[in-house]
């Protein structure tokens, strides 16, 4: 092992590339003489938990010898500091901080352990994809050179597989060559079924991903791949360090607690500290292949309502941007008056839906709540169509749009409501509210109120459902609409609000009542993005896809509702080729899922957002994070 003289002589050099207060800090410490207690109290000094590059510099050949314990990894992700003594100093007078407000606080910095948007833009600040989605939906390379198509070659022309380049001189944040190597070990780390990553739909039908050198990747797909742009495209399934997480797969993949709240990136700027349900610091990254970020740090916060976020930036101008702006339209028109800021939207196909269980989610059933178990769990009366059918034929999705949404809203019966090319037109009977025939199609399939209470049964069991979404004002306001409508057709509901960042973000064992994962409740209610291309998200409501014990609650099939007819028809989507075909088998696809009532669709939400006057380059993306370009 490395002496302790060795150790003090080394942080004697760490030390001389540190700020004199951290100096400071640190001689009133004892000195290490273990790997762990050098982690300590580096980490203790300096907050940052994510680059190891001055470890290395310091240590030489002798770092494996002095952490070859089962500490090592850990000194690895901490130690951040191989480009401070390029790092010109700057002064607080100086720097140009940008502050972003995200009232739905993430819970981790990466997408792939925990699924709102929240945590997908808390992320995107450093990791990257190959490629982004523009504002019009173009495909836009990130660390890709280009966009494999059949013109160039890039795609096969069985359409089995695409082969990507990544362009030249890709670091990771700690300085490190971001390689090849690295978006093949990203898809392993998510497709493993221990991991329990959420983003798995991302990487639906690729039998292969290989690296056939330091830049190429060729992804190979298990049938004909009409559309290729799934894993490593639009937010959400980002290239993560080999290095960093190679311990990480598996079941270890939750253990990973420096890891996973420290990624390192090879955007424009790397984490440098993050509080789960607080925010995250980030700088600029040095090691960034681009021209460098205009903001010196960026400080993401989170907590709050959307109310308040608004407020924060609109009125007292103590934040540049705030995301997620849910407010009512007077609220935010009045804010806007202030002359300090301006609100901005974009649309895409982001659908506020209530999702219906199609599994029993009683209590007495213990570990068995909400549970598929291959069909032998079905819910006690929402399986039955027309239940749920009368419950959406009793809402009035235009008063909800119009009262609540205004101009960043559209009432929708679909559950892809664009591009519109893929656009159904069978469903628009929805857009009329019909209380009278929802009670009509109950009295007709003997869904009676037999007992003459208010409340219908059905084969005994009276009609009460929990109904549960995140504490926001619109969607509380939402639920109370719904709530009076549907008790006018003999169903009883219960209201349950939950914290965003436990219900979206939150363990699934450790928060089972409270995460949408687990679905604790009969109906819930949130929003989700089918994307430029909806492929993601039809794969995603296949019977394969239905969250689960056995692969830790990370389908993208919530309402775990299987149709064999939907999977046989996906199959043929999958294998279309672009064109008239395809787009029709998309508007089907989205039929029987309409028609199923396993969602129900409500309104196409606007991203909607507030800015200072003095920020500029906003360019809203209805198909991408917020922060998709904030490089710029």
């Amino acid at each position: 092992m490395v002496s302790n003289n060795r150790i003090r002589l080394s942080l004697a050099l760490v030390f001389a590339m540190l700020a004199t207060v951290v100096m400071a800090a640190v001689a009133s410490a004892k000195w290490p003489t273990t790997c762990v207690e050098l982690n300590d109290l580096v980490e203790m000094s300096l907050g940052n938990h994510h680059n190891v590059g001055i470890y290395q510099r310091v240590f030489g050949d002798a770092a494996e010898e002095a952490c070859r314990n089962e500490h090592r990894d850990d000194a690895r992700t901490l130690f951040a500091w191989a480009n401070l003594a390029e790092t010109p100093a700057v002064t607080p007078a100086d720097e140009r901080v940008l502050t972003i407000l995200y009232w739905q606080a993430p819970s981790l910095p990466t997408p792939y352990l925990s699924s709102g948007f929240k945590d997908r833009d808390a992320s995107a600040v450093t990791l990257e994809l190959l490629v982004n989605y523009a504002p019009d939906g173009q495909i836009v390379p990130k660390l890709a050179v280009s966009v494999p198509m059949l013109e160039n070659g890039g795609v096969s022309t069985d359409l089995m597989s695409i082969t990507w380049k990544l362009k030249e001189n890709l670091r990771w944040s700690d300085g490190s060559v971001m390689t090849a190597d690295d978006v093949v070990f990203t898809w392993r780390y998510c497709v493993d079924v221990n991991t329990g990553c959420v983003r798995a739909g991302a990487f639906a039908g690729i039998e292969s991903v290989e690296s056939l050198d330091s830049r190429t990747v060729k992804i190979n797909f298990e049938a004909p791949t009409s559309y290729p742009y799934s894993a490593f495209v639009g937010a959400g399934s980002p290239v993560i360090s080999s290095r960093q997480f190679a311990r990480c797969i598996g079941a270890a993949a939750v253990t990973c607690t420096a890891q996973n709240t420290s990624p390192l990136g090879t955007g424009p700027y790397r984490i440098i500290s993050f509080q789960e349900g607080d925010g995250a610091v980030y700088e600029r990254n040095p090691f960034y292949r681009g021209e460098a970020a205009y903001f010196d740090r960026v400080v993401l916060k989170g907590g709050g309502d959307a109310v308040t976020a608004a407020r924060a930036v609109l009125e007292l101008a103590e934040a540049d941007y705030a995301w997620n702006i849910q407010v009512v339209p007077e609220t935010l028109a009045k804010l806007e008056a202030a002359g300090r800021g301006k609100i901005v939207y974009a649309l895409g196909s982001l659908v506020e839906r209530i999702v219906v269980n199609h599994t029993n989610p009683g209590p007495a059933l213990g570990e068995n709540r909400s549970e598929y178990l291959d069909g032998r769990n079905p819910h006690p009366f929402l399986t039955f169509t027309p239940i749920p059918r009368a419950m959406s034929m009793a809402i009035d999705r235009e008063l909800i749009s119009e009262r609540l949404y205004g101009f960043a809203g559209e009432a929708v019966c679909n559950m892809i409501a664009g591009p519109q090319r893929y656009v159904s037109t069978a469903n628009n009977g929805c857009l009329t509210q019909d209380i009278g025939g929802a009670n009509r199609l109950l009295d007709e399939n003997g869904v009676l109120d037999t007992d003459s209470d208010g409340i219908r049964e059905y084969n005994g069991v009276s009609l009460r459902v929990t109904y549960q979404t995140t504490t926001n004002f619109i969607r509380q306001k939402t639920q109370a609409l719904i709530r009076d409508w549907w008790r006018q057709i003999g169903i009883d509901t219960v209201l349950m609000q939950r914290d965003a960042g436990v219900f979206f973000g939150g363990d699934p064992v450790v928060h089972e009542g409270a995460s949408f994962r687990r679905f604790f409740a009969d109906v819930q209610m949130y929003t989700e993005d089918s994307g430029v291309d909806p492929q993601r998200y039809l794969s995603g409501q296949t019977c394969a896809h239905i969250q689960t014990r056995d692969n830790n609650w990370a389908g993208d099939n919530n309402s775990r509702w299987c149709n064999p007819e939907y999977d046989h028809l996906y199959a043929r989507l999958a294998q279309a080729r672009p064109g008239p075909e395809r787009d029709a088998l998309v508007k089907q696809l989205n039929d029987v899922l309409v028609k199923s009532y396993s969602e129900i669709p409500l309104v196409n939400r606007g991203r909607v957002a507030v800015h200072l006057n003095t920020l500029h380059g906003i360019r809203l993306n209805g198909w991408d994070s917020d922060l998709w370009n904030i490089a710029e």
